[in-house]
């Protein structure tokens, strides 16, 4: 079967890596927030600030990652965001323990790891399509896919009973500690990595020292989305879905816990157990795209994905609210395990191996920017309106989403369609 394809000794190097880093990042979930809360007695409006400023000035942060990623050599690179994601994390328990530790510092420290996280992705994407075969790259993301729902099934159970046991730092040094042992993994990949070569610039007057950063570099990752059929209508529909999907977490947040009396265990129930969706959606993804096709899958898994939401609108107290969330939960979550491998895969077979970086930082910023802006839009809306109006006003919008889906694939053939067509000439 497509999905038990064996990758190699070096991709199984990659996706051990990938996997203590998920696993890591799911104990830690949250751990942020509780700290301000439990430890420095901050309020709503500060604990939604470090939140938002996280992801706002982690995105501006990253963008001149981008070119810098793209023209070194994607191992080191990753291992450096690795170690700075680690000295950052276990900075916070170690103020801690002198007694030191501040809102000021777990605001800086949420940007950091937030621009180091844009700019690993940048460089494990760009990676992973030269580490991989065109035709292997879905089978690839999907199991980083599955990794990363598994994760979440298990990661924030276990982090929420081991800050009950151990205090509200735990988390933070086992999120650090998987990123030391990340960096570890991918040291061990081993094997050769040629350094990218610039592109050529126009002849100018010779300089000494290192070329500079050029302002078109900054935007060449926006301007290759932006100028692309198929990948423009899909940068704008991913952007929205996800920014609208957790602009509705903190309101979800206030309407069960809040309004309708639901416990911590049972609103970490109702949002963990249906992220077995998205570790079954992610698996059955090669063979769907295998008898469907690429374009067909995306498109449907992305018409699928934006009815859902809409449900969360009804849900009561008790027994029958938390079925309902956790099925409205398992549909959307199914739908993306299946939409995000297959999105990543057309994604990299579509950015030529020389502007990888810049396109994934660029995608990541500006979806980073979005989902912070409209969490604060919606918090306001909430406000106005209570959180039931705004999570039904999000729901309505993302039934419009599936318009900005390409409805058909305008783009030349990909090696990983053609090698699709040449296996499978009867689905091709």
């Amino acid at each position: 079967m497509p999905g038990r394809r064996a990758l190699g000794r070096r991709f199984g190097w990659l996706w051990a890596a990938y996997a203590v880093s998920a696993y890591g990042t799911g104990l830690g979930f949250g751990a942020f927030p509780l700290i301000a809360i439990l430890v420095l007695d901050s309020g709503p409006t500060q604990v939604a600030a470090l939140s938002a400023a996280g992801l706002v000035v982690g995105a501006m942060v990253a963008v001149p990652l981008g070119p810098w990623v793209e023209f070194r050599r994607k191992r080191p690179v990753m291992v450096v965001m690795d170690l700075t994601r680690f000295a950052a994390l276990m900075s916070v328990p170690a103020a801690y323990a002198l007694g030191r530790l501040s809102y000021a510092q777990l605001l800086v420290v949420s940007v950091v790891v937030a621009a180091a996280n844009i700019a690993f992705r940048a460089a494990s994407g760009a990676y992973l399509k030269a580490l991989v075969p065109p035709e292997d790259l879905l089978v690839a993301n999907g199991r980083f896919e599955a990794t990363t729902w598994t994760a979440t099934v298990v990661g924030p159970p276990l982090g929420g009973v081991a800050i009950g046991m151990f205090g509200p730092v735990t988390t933070v040094v086992a999120d650090a500690v998987s990123f030391l042992l990340s960096a570890l993994g991918i040291r061990a990949i081993g094997g050769s990595e040629p350094h990218p070569a610039r592109p050529a610039r126009p002849a100018r007057p010779a300089r000494t020292g290192a070329p500079r950063l050029r302002a078109g570099d900054l935007l060449e990752g926006w301007r290759h989305i932006l100028g692309h059929r198929v990948l423009r209508p899909l940068f704008f529909n991913t952007v929205l879905v996800n920014g609208l999907i957790m602009a509705t977490q903190p309101l979800l947040a206030v309407l069960l816990l809040d309004r309708l009396g639901f416990t911590p265990w049972q609103y970490g129930l109702a949002f963990a157990a249906p992220c077995v969706g998205g570790l079954i959606g992610s698996r059955l993804t090669p063979r769907l795209v295998t008898r469907f096709g690429q374009h067909r899958v995306l498109f449907t898994a992305g018409v699928l994905r934006a009815c859902w939401s809409i449900g969360l609108v009804f849900v009561q107290p008790g027994v029958p609210g938390i079925v309902l969330i956790i099925a409205v939960q398992l549909g959307l979550v199914t739908c993306c395990g299946v939409f995000n491998p297959v999105l990543s895969t057309y994604r990299l077979d579509h950015t030529d191996p020389d502007r990888v970086a810049r396109t994934l930082t660029a995608w990541s910023v500006s979806s980073s920017a979005t989902t912070a802006a409209l969490t604060a839009v919606w918090g306001l809306l909430a406000a106005l309106t209570g959180p039931r109006p705004a999570i039904a006003i999000a729901g309505l919008l993302m039934l419009a989403t599936p318009l900005l889906l390409p409805r058909r694939d305008h783009t030349p053939p990909s090696p990983r369609d053609v090698a699709d067509r040449v296996a499978h000439p009867a689905t091709g």
